[in-house]
């Protein structure tokens, strides 16, 4: 299915394409406003299918997450021929996954990892900008959510901690 857009870089895509379709969100990156939103939104339903996997399961499936994002999004990228054009959001996908690794289950705690993901991957505090402003291909559009999800966690972990 070809994508019906104005933006013709996105007519270079298609959902039918296993690959467009995940570099995409599921669609979510298609979003107008805020596809990294959206496309972080789109990861929820992928966490709550892993939540109640044992924690090895779930590290296993987070990390054959960010080792197919980076061909996923190199691949999606090169076919748009733009590099980490918005609507490519598997990375956000990938960073929201790290974030929630070990997270007590509820929708408080979806909800704050999320909050705490947006944070960093918008803002992108030192090492993250700099990485993102360096490294190319799809390790470079990777790389700034994967290191955003990191902080999050890390962040997330400590509220855990402080609350419990």
């Amino acid at each position: 299915m070809q994508l019906w857009s104005t933006d013709p870089v996105l007519k270079k895509l298609s959902l039918a394409n296993p690959v467009h379709f995940l570099a995409l969100g599921f669609g979510a990156g298609l979003a107008a406003k805020a596809p990294g939103t959206f496309g972080t939104l789109a990861a929820i339903p992928l966490y709550l299918l892993m939540a109640g996997l044992p924690l090895g399961w779930y590290l296993g499936l987070t990390l054959l997450s960010v080792l197919a994002g980076f061909y996923i999004c190199d691949k999606a990228s090169k076919d748009m021929g733009v590099h980490d054009h918005g609507a490519i959001v598997w990375d956000e996908v990938a960073g929201l996954l790290i974030t929630l690794i070990a997270a007590p289950a509820g929708w408080l705690w979806v909800a704050v990892g999320f909050g705490l993901f947006r944070f960093f991957d918008i803002l992108k505090p030192w090492p993250i900008k700099v990485l993102d402003a360096k490294v190319h291909g799809g390790i470079g559009i990777m790389i700034d959510d994967v290191l955003a999800g990191v902080f999050a966690f890390l962040c997330l972990q400590g509220i855990v901690y402080l609350v419990g």
